[in-house]
């Protein structure tokens, strides 16, 4: 069983959210219907113009690098306080920013994301910035972190879409109010 972030209501109601109805979602469709839209793009959209969700699993890693914390997409900060494992609607503005500055940086990387273009894009970013040298070795502290026994990187390869997708579910739960729900 996976991860799902699934759009809800917010605040809750009572003791529980309510979902958001997929018709919130429905121009996502348009995507995954456009010919010439990448197979996993266009399988994240229809889902997300189907469900009002997201099946977040296999962006755990990748999101979690990308912003700097651990279990972004399951809530875990929410849920060690004994909260519902719930992304506000702040921090999903939160998530869809860091994902749209990625999408943007590794545009000069190709349309193809990996574990490889990923550590280019996030070490260009961070070699202009103040600290450069401490945050460069946080970010290969992370890296190594990810890496298996034997040193291989994790076998991440994702259409730079499908990356722009994703941000755009967390946008629109942001800009509409929404919250997302981790359910495992």
């Amino acid at each position: 069983m996976g991860l799902d972030n699934v759009a809800v209501q917010w605040p809750a109601t009572g003791r529980f959210y309510d979902p958001v109805a997929p018709a919130e979602f429905v121009d996502f469709a348009e995507i995954a219907d456009t010919p010439s839209t990448a197979a996993p793009t266009a399988a994240l959209a229809g889902h997300i113009a189907r469900t009002g969700s997201v099946r977040g699993t296999a962006y755990t890693e990748l999101v979690d690098l990308l912003l700097g914390l651990t279990g972004v997409l399951y809530a875990t900060e929410a849920s060690a306080e004994d909260e519902d494992p719930v992304i506000d609607p702040d921090t999903c503005a939160w998530i869809a920013g860091g994902l749209e500055k990625f999408v943007t940086g590794h545009a000069d990387f190709g349309p193809t994301v990996t574990f490889e273009t990923v550590a280019d894009v996030l070490r260009k970013a961070l070699a202009d910035g103040r600290l450069a040298e401490q945050q460069l070795k946080w970010l290969e502290g992370r890296l190594d972190s990810l890496r298996d026994e034997d040193g291989g990187a994790p076998q991440w390869s994702f259409p730079l879409s499908e990356l722009a997708v994703l941000a755009s579910f967390y946008r629109r739960c942001a800009d509409r109010g929404f919250a997302v729900y981790a359910e495992f």
